[in-house]
């Protein structure tokens, strides 16, 4: 087993990853723990939900289940009321524990509950996407999202631990891979250019799931992710970083509708729309922006951004969290392995807007 400690002003805790983790999922549960809650989607509960909750039993406290429908697209008000209504009809107090079983929309969905329900409540982030393991459920982002941006609506809320099985992945469709590297590589492009010239020269392994690649890759993002969080719980400076992509692909989503593309999708090829960016205002060299493209076409993402028109692009990324003042501020890469989160000219911006739906020349 690994363990990565992730120590934040909301709460210190471990990221547990090693094979068979769900049958261990018991360890995480606090000895004064009254009740637990599992909350799942029915696509993950037909593989997993047995084993998540014989474990979770095996403490000898209550367990109850909470299905919600599956998908970005119920990631809203009405499916985040079916937790609160599963916990108030099973009488759960502010000792229960919430255990979120699920990629990163059950996870941000749960947080979300946790840190609402009774003012806050102890929650386990059990992710089973590889995006969700190495980025949405370490750090204590929760949100849910509104009809106008994406993960609007949420809080900063910490869960207690981090339980990360890496054979749950075997059962995902190869799409769902890709997505979940594309944040993968997000780390070595922002922090690590050592990490990023590894999964260059790994990406093969990776995609088919080589048992020591993915887990490096996976200890390897907590990691870097755990050391930005520790620095900037409430993204108010460094955090902002792992944003990188973030605001080309949460217009991607917004745009196209929820769940049209996959978040890790939209990100790999917002990755490569503000790798172009930072070459017109940051310096970034042609040839690192060849890499960035060539590496987010290797684990089969999109790298040619839709024909959202400039005044829709422009539209959605307004609704960003790192706006200020009205101007859009965007994760730069001088160099890869270094990020800075500044505002841009807006002629650039429009160049690369001018890009989407039109072929890269070779």
């Amino acid at each position: 087993m690994t363990t990565v400690q992730v120590n934040t002003p909301g709460g210190a805790y471990p990221i547990q990853i090693e094979a068979k983790r769900l049958d261990k999922l018991g360890q995480s549960i606090p000895d004064d723990a009254t009740a637990i809650a599992l909350v799942s989607n029915g696509t993950v509960a037909a593989h997993y939900r047995e084993r998540a909750a014989a474990a979770l039993a095996a403490t000898g406290k209550r367990v109850v289940y909470i299905e919600l429908p599956d998908g970005e697209a119920h990631k809203d008000w009405q499916t985040l009321n079916l937790i609160f209504d599963g916990l108030l009809q099973n009488r759960l107090d502010r000792k229960a524990v919430l255990v979120a079983l699920g990629g990163g929309v059950i996870g941000d969905m749960v947080g979300f509950a946790a840190a609402s329900y009774m003012r806050g409540i102890r929650f386990v982030q059990v992710p089973t996407t590889l995006l969700a393991q190495v980025d949405s459920s370490v750090g204590g982002k929760t949100a849910i999202n509104h009809p106008l941006g994406k993960n609007m609506v949420g809080a900063f809320y910490q869960p207690i631990a981090v339980e990360i099985d890496i054979d749950v992945l075997s059962t995902l469709p190869a799409r769902e891979i890709s997505a979940g590297l594309a944040e993968v590589i997000k780390y070595g492009l922002i922090i690590d250019a050592d990490f990023f010239a590894w999964c260059e020269q790994n990406v093969q392994a990776l995609r088919a799931l080589d048992r020591q690649a993915v887990t490096y890759a996976i200890q390897r993002s907590c990691e870097l992710k755990a050391y930005v969080v520790s620095q900037d719980e409430r993204e108010s400076g460094l955090r902002a970083i792992l944003n990188f992509g973030h605001t080309f692909g949460h217009a991607i989503e917004s745009g196209l509708g929820y769940g049209v593309w996959l978040h890790g999708e939209a990100v790999g090829c917002g990755m490569v729309q503000a790798a172009e960016l930072s070459a017109l205002t940051h310096g970034l060299s042609a040839e690192s922006v060849a890499r960035v493209r060539a590496l987010v076409q290797a684990i089969g993402c999109p790298v040619q951004a839709p024909d959202l028109g400039e005044a829709q692009w422009l539209d959605h990324m307004q609704v960003d969290k790192k706006t200020e003042g009205g101007q859009l501020r965007f994760v730069l890469l001088p160099v890869i392995g270094k990020a800075q989160c500044e505002g841009v000219p807006s002629d650039a911006l429009r160049q690369v807007l001018a890009k989407a739906a039109v072929p890269v020349q070779a």
